[in-house]
């Protein structure tokens, strides 16, 4: 690949970051391999994009064998043209990665890889879960990615300042931005901060998601109305990235049917920055801020400086990741249905 000054600003359009140094599972690399990103992920093969003469073109590429994992789509990839078939033969290690738990618990889906913002996008055109906005920033802060927080459909809230009182109790430490599709409130915010790098937007089916891309780009991609339940249908079904006109690259993935936890501590540390602060001044550096003595978390709660249902859910949140621990080790999980078990006995007995 020509290493001129026009290729760079090229893979700078799909997302490449001056600077960026990729680094691939095996460094040797041969003068025919080109480098492309993934553009969406069909079964054994995948679309990517590359540059070839100085522009940027789309091509449908088959799957080494040889491959250290599966790519995702904005994964960086080293590709070959043989016999006009075009292979991925090479994945870039990620810099960052939006995952979740896969259907069996066992391992991790990446949904984005490579991103740099993930606008966590979410409906307030009925009072949003609280629990539910927490868990989207658990997993933006687990990416890697900068979160932000986007409040939709405010053409729809009834009352947007109590709604915003109700969730700055939970978006600590994260920017938030409140948009409208109807009336273009907030869109030129939102279009600023999606022209540098790579951006993705996460949330539930039905909060606006493909409207905003849409409303971005002025186009008009199939939406579906919400149901009356107030979940919407899958618009989006798989993983797209898109290079937007007013630059950046934007990675449209699926709605999030369920919100599972499977993170790193420091994601739930940035999530609840207010009860990491507090837990600073616990007597005891393991306190579980549950009837421990000397808890300043629990404290700060009896003097109403921190919302009591902030710890219940810090506490759910742990409860999550511990079962996950367990699921993903047969040991400590077999122990743990011991213990039940036992605990079964002893209340049978007493009654």
């Amino acid at each position: 690949m020509k290493n001129s000054s026009q290729t760079a600003e090229l893979l700078h359009t799909l997302g490449l970051s001056e600077g960026r140094h990729l680094v691939f599972e095996t460094e040797s690399r041969a003068e025919t391999q080109l480098l492309a990103r993934v553009i969406i992920l069909h079964g054994n093969h995948a679309e990517v994009a590359l540059v070839v003469d100085e522009k940027i073109v789309l091509e449908n590429a088959n799957l080494s064998h040889h491959l250290p994992h599966t790519p995702a789509a904005g994964d960086w990839v080293l590709v070959t043209q043989e016999n006009k078939t075009t292979t991925i033969v090479n994945v870039a290690h990620r810099y960052t990665e939006l995952a979740r738990p896969s259907a069996d618990g066992l391992s991790r889906q990446a949904l984005a890889s490579n991103i740099d913002t993930v606008l966590l996008v979410v409906s307030v055109e009925k009072p949003p879960s609280l629990k539910a906005i927490e868990k989207l920033m658990i997993m933006g802060w687990d990416s890697g990615a900068t979160p932000v927080l986007v409040l939709s459909k405010i053409d729809a809230c009834e009352n947007l300042a109590k709604e915003m009182s109700r969730i700055e109790n939970v978006s600590v430490g994260v920017e938030t931005i409140c948009c409208s599709v109807k009336t273009g409130e907030g869109l030129s915010e939102i279009s600023q901060l999606v022209s540098q790098g790579t951006t993705t937007m996460l949330g539930a089916s039905g909060v606006g998601k493909t409207s905003l891309l849409n409303a971005l780009e002025g186009t008009d991609a199939t939406t579906f109305e919400v149901r009356r339940d107030g979940q919407g249908r899958h618009t989006t079904t798989t993983r797209k990235l898109y290079m937007l006109s007013g630059g950046g690259v934007m990675l449209d993935v699926p709605g999030i049917r369920s919100l599972t936890v499977d993170v790193s501590n420091s994601a739930v540390e940035e999530t609840f920055a207010d009860i990491s602060a507090l837990a600073n001044h616990c007597r005891f550096s393991d306190c579980q801020h549950d009837g421990d003595f000397g808890c300043a978390v629990e404290a700060a709660i009896d003097a109403g400086e921190l919302p009591a249902r902030r710890l219940e859910s810090w506490q759910g949140v742990q409860r999550e990741l511990a079962y996950q621990r367990r699921r993903n080790n047969p040991r400590e999980m077999a122990e743990q249905r011991k213990q039940w078990k036992q605990q079964t006995k002893n209340f049978r007995k007493k009654s």
